[in-house]
């Protein structure tokens, strides 16, 4: 029996990149691994990881299996990981793609994301997530050395990740290769709609990280996925709350990266682009939007390039 596969979302050099994903942050070990290989068994085509989440190893080693299983190619696989801040120095950007070519060991990288636009200071890649030590290395010079991973086939696309609109357009007018994704927080709470129109028109996809915004059942937070709107729309499409707020964010152009290690929410969570809202109901979700971050990175809040200043 043939599995259904999400549709793509063309990038501005060609990619076809699935508009569902599997998110793989605080996934770890055996259940990083487990998690790719049922998504994958599930119709997932698209792995979401970076160098900082420490699981680059157990990302490749399951996309590996389903391919000696014959499940899948190489090829039928969109894999996204991240250079690291530590990594910024135009020196350093080339050693960090092959270290996470390396873990992964899987030939080549189809979309390499900048992770954040403030560098850290190296002290090793041991230290993985800094040392709280920050440099002032200019995220245009990084840029233009992850330019060159495109040049040597070590990577099939370059893009961003947590840039705000003028740190895109800066990108933008002193780039040789454009970015063609900027990933950022984006929930039916945090919509982006600014970002994702101002991205729009400058052929760049936003990626949602976080759609779900990272639920707290016991709490009944957040509201779009507990409160009584939210679980009537869900009746009446016959859908969970979370596939009409991944499906919202889908309509709204985005790609959705849900993160899960269990089976059962991982395919819960696919099944999403087989049905489509009214655009009424697109409007109640709207009504959801506080404007307010789940993760606002205030550790980095004094850095110059720290990108969460302004509204987009």
């Amino acid at each position: 029996m043939s599995i259904k596969l999400a549709p793509t979302i063309e990038l501005s050099n060609g990619q076809q990149m699935p508009v569902v994903g599997l998110g793989t942050w605080c996934s770890y070990d055996n259940d990083a691994e487990k998690a790719v290989k049922d998504a994958i068994d599930i119709g997932y085509r698209h792995i979401d990881t970076a160098f900082v989440y420490e699981n680059e190893h157990e990302v490749g080693r399951a996309i590996k299996a389903k391919i000696a299983e014959g499940k899948i190619k190489r090829e039928d696989m969109f894999v996204v990981t991240k250079l690291g801040g530590i990594h910024h120095d135009p020196e350093l950007v080339e050693h960090a793609c092959r270290k996470s070519l390396n873990n992964l060991d899987l030939g080549y990288i189809d979309l390499y994301l900048m992770h954040f636009p403030v560098a850290q200071a190296y002290k090793g890649d041991e230290n993985v997530h800094g040392t709280g030590q920050f440099t002032d290395t200019d995220y245009v010079d990084t840029w233009k050395a992850m330019e060159k991973l495109v040049d040597l086939g070590l990577v099939k696309g370059i893009g961003l990740s947590n840039f705000n609109s003028q740190q895109t357009e800066r990108v933008l007018q002193n780039c040789r290769i454009r970015p063609v994704v900027n990933q950022v927080e984006c929930h039916p709470a945090f919509n982006q709609k600014k970002l994702i129109e101002f991205s729009r028109q400058r052929q760049i996809v936003i990626t949602a990280y976080a759609p779900l915004a990272r639920p707290r059942p016991a709490q009944k937070w957040p509201a779009f996925l507990y409160d009584e709107t939210a679980q009537s729309l869900a009746k009446r499409y016959n859908r969970t709350t979370a596939q009409i707020s991944l499906r919202y964010l889908i309509q709204l152009g985005v790609i959705v990266i849900p993160k899960s290690v269990r089976k059962e929410r991982i395919a819960e969570n696919f099944n999403c682009f087989d049905f489509e809202l009214s655009s009424d109901d697109m409007k109640v979700m709207e009504r959801y939007n506080s404007g307010r971050r789940l993760i606002p990175f205030t550790g980095m809040s004094h850095h110059k390039y720290f990108p969460f200043g302004i509204e987009f």
